[in-house]
Formats: C-alpha cells, structure tokens, sequence
C-alpha cells in the first residue's frame, strides 16, 4: 500500500487516573509476591486490562461469592466499598487489599460525618450519580442505605423539600449536569414556600483529574480530522468523555478492542488523534495506532 502522510497522535493526558494506577499496581505487587488475590468486582472498566491482570493470576469475584469466601486476601478496588463489606471481612477472617482511591476515601469519610450531624434535624444527604455503581454503593452504604441518589432531573421528586439538603457528587461525574441539578434544588426549595427555607449545602466532590480531562479532550479533539476514543463499554467515565469527544469532533469513532477498529478509516484523515477513559491502559491505546500504522505502512 502507498505510503500516505498521516500523524497519530495519543492523548498524553489520556489513560488511567490515579486511583485505577494505584489499585492496578497494588494487585500486581501482591501476585508478585505469589498471593492468591481476589478482586471484589471488576478492578477497572476495562475487557483487556482485566484479562491481562487475570492471567497473572488476579481473581475477580462478586459480592455474592465474597460473603461465602473465608480466609482469603480480598483486593478493594479503587471504587471504595459500604462498611458491610468490612464487616463480612471480620467476621470471616478475610485479609482486605484496601485500594480505595484516596479521593473516595475521604469522600466516603465527609459522608459519614455529615450524616451522623445532621439525623437530628431530619436532614437529607443527596448523592448525585448512577444508581448502582460501584462506588455510589459504597457511599450510600456511609449512610445506613438512607442517602437519596439521584441521576437526572426526574430524580429530585424524591427529595423532601421541607427538610434540610445536603448535596454530593460520584467523583467521577459531569460538573456541568451537578450544577444543574444544585440550582433546580435551590430553586425547588423556594418554591416550597416555608416561611424559613430548609437549609442547602451542596459540595462539588467531582474529582478535579475527572473534570479537567474534559477541557483537555476538546482541545485535543479540536486538532484532529479523526477521532479514536478506546474505553470499555460498562465504563461511565468512558461514556461520559465519549460524548464529550464526539460533540467537539464529530468524526469520532468509539472501540474496545483493537479488533472492533475498522480499516481503511472513514474518509481521508491527515491527523489521527487517540485517546481514551480514565480506565483505558496506556499500552491498549498504543495497540490501536500500531494497528494504524501497519495498515497505512507508516
């Protein structure tokens, strides 16, 4: 094949956010060593990663299986867990990995404390994020499972407005969609009508890694006559910084796999750009531009 000129370009911000390294390294560390590892859920949303990490010998169990599982090392992924998940280990002489991104953490932490203050007043801790995600789980779970979690403006009819509000975020959620939801609250609650409106406290816990990768993503995005955004499927994260790419670039194609990458590309591109979510390694971003590259003999 002619040897075109084309440039492919992989987002140097791109890849793993700090709390899915740190877990990811964590879990290699201990199979170094030669312990039995298992992995409570999917240690990062991502097919190939996880393949990869299994074939050293990490072993990924749900939670139905960790409440039979006795005597064993149990990796917490950087998710973050509820306490129940702490309690079982207790109780079964379970050895607990804990790679809980620090970010969670201490989010996990500020829930707690919040809720403990303000049960005598009735008050309401509001978490905005995806029901059932791993981490939204471990938060709820900080509040004895009374956190109100709410997704989209069709979720605030759960929310008494007559009680105090305390509003967070999933780390790993869009800044813009939280700002919303927090002025049609504050909005909602004057139009209660008490004569001395419950009291608001919203607090912004979307990690700063996660919001600023979606300024960055335009701009890169903006340099490209093509797109390539690698991501798991199950990855929220992914999903959300897909659309983010596809609305600044809309020759932006969405791949798992190395596999899924259709050649030729579409059209004649001269500036390939690749990037990727939160929980796409490095080395699976660099498989699809070799991939590239052999097609156009680059």
């Amino acid at each position: 094949m002619e040897k075109r000129e084309m440039k492919i370009d992989i987002d140097p911000r791109a890849g793993f956010c700090f709390g899915v390294q740190n877990a990811i390294e964590i879990a290699e560390k201990e199979l170094r060593a030669g312990h039995t590892v298992y992995c409570l859920g999917q240690i990062v949303h991502n097919e190939m990663e996880i393949a990869r990490l299994e074939k050293l010998g990490l072993i990924t169990i749900d939670h139905e299986q960790y409440r039979h599982l006795k005597n064993a090392r149990v990796l917490i992924r950087a998710h973050g867990e509820p306490p129940e998940t702490y309690r079982i280990a207790r109780e079964n002489n379970i050895h607990l990995i804990d790679a809980t991104c620090p970010i969670v953490a201490h989010l996990q932490q500020k829930i707690r404390t919040c809720y403990d203050e303000i049960k005598k007043e009735q008050g309401q801790v509001v978490i905005f994020g995806k029901k059932g995600h791993a981490e939204v789980i471990g938060l709820i779970g900080q509040t004895g499972n009374t956190a109100i979690v709410i997704n989209s403006e069709e979720d605030l009819d759960k929310i008494d407005y007559h009680r105090p509000v305390y509003l967070y975020s999933q780390t790993t959620r869009d800044i813009h969609q939280y700002e919303e939801l927090k002025q049609e609250i504050q909005r909602r609650i004057r139009e209660a009508g008490d004569q001395q409106p419950a009291p608001f406290i919203s607090y912004n816990t979307i990690c700063s890694q996660v919001s600023n990768r979606a300024p960055e993503l335009q701009a890169f995005a903006r340099e490209h006559d093509l797109m390539i955004f690698v991501s798991g499927r199950n990855s929220s994260n992914g999903k959300y910084l897909y659309e983010i790419c596809r609305q600044t670039n809309p020759n932006t194609l969405f791949v798992s796999l190395p596999e899924e990458l259709q050649l030729p590309l579409p059209g004649t591109p001269q500036r390939i750009g690749i990037s990727g979510a939160t929980s796409t390694p490095g080395w699976l971003m660099e498989q699809i531009r070799d991939k590239i590259a052999r097609h156009y003999n680059l």
